[in-house]
């Protein structure tokens, strides 16, 4: 058996990233960008008003009082000099004219007819936002391999952008495999189940950024598989579950094998999720997961997400680890690093975990009441009060709550 690290970088070292495609700006959200963006212009393009208010000569004050010259409205341009010891009215974004330099907002005047009173000394340049104080002409603005978030659709949008050049979703074809399975809508009777993992599978994937191609259910016969198998080949990448482990009716290993995958190896040495193969078929990656839904989405997040988000483009491919103070003691008796299903929350200001009950890895509520991974050591334990690194699934415990009155 391989090491979670082994077989993390195993199969790392086989994604190449994808093409690039070009999308709308808006479609660009959540995508990487293969290329640096520049600035084409100064942003603002011209020193303008932070605020509403009266703009002016600061050196040109003389007294508390000045007389109203104009009005100057945001998308108008005023050419006429403003007198010295006068202002002109102007609203939040209007181009300051070049002989004012200082903004006094309306709520610190008193406005006296074609007059204003200065109800404090006002700081010279205040209220002011000079041109190319956010970018300057020729800046890289969002750099190539940025994840794009709003903010950067936001700043590309000021740069007059309205196509991207993005790396392209990656396909991800999707395998169950066994006759005891049944599609969702149908009702389960003794000896068959609903085929979750297909649809657990596509969550991740989406989640992941990527596009889940459902390619249904596989019977368990080795013609059915290599059929199944051959037909994903289209997409970027497959990945099925079940049939991976050494039973009569196993055939997803003999199945790549004989369509002339390369398996490169078929054990990680983990729990759950101990029987899991990852192959290259026709140069695509095939990963082979347990049957188990727990097994089947704990290996998905330790060696398929990363692996579509390198395939995107994506510098930062890992979820985050923090440290928490678990709750309880927690036994790993086994010989495998035991990924143990927790909860981690905020109290006190210090994140606490505790497990999730009964870990089976047919047991998927042990993932539905919980949002982290804890990793045991093997034939280890730890007890309550002990700081243990969770791998954060999601970071929901952060959001604030609604404040009801």
């Amino acid at each position: 058996m391989v090491s979670i690290e082994q077989a993390q970088h195993a199969i790392l070292r086989r994604i190449k990233t994808l093409e690039t495609e070009k999308v709308s700006v808006f479609e660009g959200l959540n995508r990487v960008t293969p290329v640096d963006h520049i600035a084409p212009w100064d942003i603002p393009p011209a020193d303008n008003s932070a605020m509403d208010g009266y703009a002016f000569a600061f050196h040109t004050l003389t007294e508390n009082r000045l007389r109203v010259a104009g009005f100057l409205p945001a998308g108008e341009v005023r050419t006429l000099p403003v007198p010295p010891g006068q202002a002109i009215k102007i609203m939040t974004g209007a181009p300051v004219p070049h002989d004012c330099d200082t903004i006094v907002p309306v709520e610190e005047v008193d406005e006296e007819g074609e007059w204003i009173r200065l109800k404090r000394q006002p700081k010279a340049g205040s209220h002011l936002r000079r041109r190319g104080e956010d970018i300057s002409t020729g800046n890289v603005v969002v750099a190539a391999g940025a994840l794009l978030r709003p903010q950067e659709i936001g700043m590309l949008s000021a740069m007059g952008k309205t196509t991207l050049d993005v790396f392209r979703r990656a396909r991800v074809a999707i395998i169950s495999t066994g006759d005891e399975l049944l599609e969702p809508g149908s009702t389960p009777t003794t000896g068959k189940i609903i085929n979750s993992n297909s649809y657990s599978l596509a969550a991740q994937i989406i989640d992941a950024g990527g596009a889940p191609v459902m390619l249904g259910i596989a019977a368990d016969t080795l013609a059915d598989t290599c059929e199944k198998i051959r037909a994903g080949l289209y997409a970027d990448m497959i990945v099925i579950s079940g049939g991976v482990s050494v039973g009569d009716r196993d055939f997803v290993k003999a199945a790549i094998e004989e369509l002339g995958g390369e398996v490169e190896f078929w054990k990680v040495n983990m729990k759950p999720g101990k029987p899991l193969a990852f192959a290259l078929l026709d140069g695509k990656p095939v990963f082979a997961l347990p049957g188990n839904p727990v097994a089947a989405m704990v290996s998905f997040e330790m060696f398929v997400r990363p692996c579509i988000l390198k395939a995107m483009g994506n510098r930062g491919i890992f979820r985050p680890r923090v440290e928490a103070v678990i709750e309880e003691r927690v036994d790993n008796d086994g010989p495998r690093p035991h990924l143990v299903r927790g909860l981690v929350s905020l109290r006190d200001n210090r994140l606490v975990v505790s497990t999730t009950g009964n870990q089976s890895s047919g047991r998927l509520t042990s993932l539905t009441q919980g949002n982290g991974l804890v990793r045991l050591a093997p034939e280890s334990v730890v007890s309550a009060g002990d700081r243990v690194e969770v791998l954060l699934l999601d970071r929901s415990f952060e959001m604030g709550k609604e404040m009801v009155s």
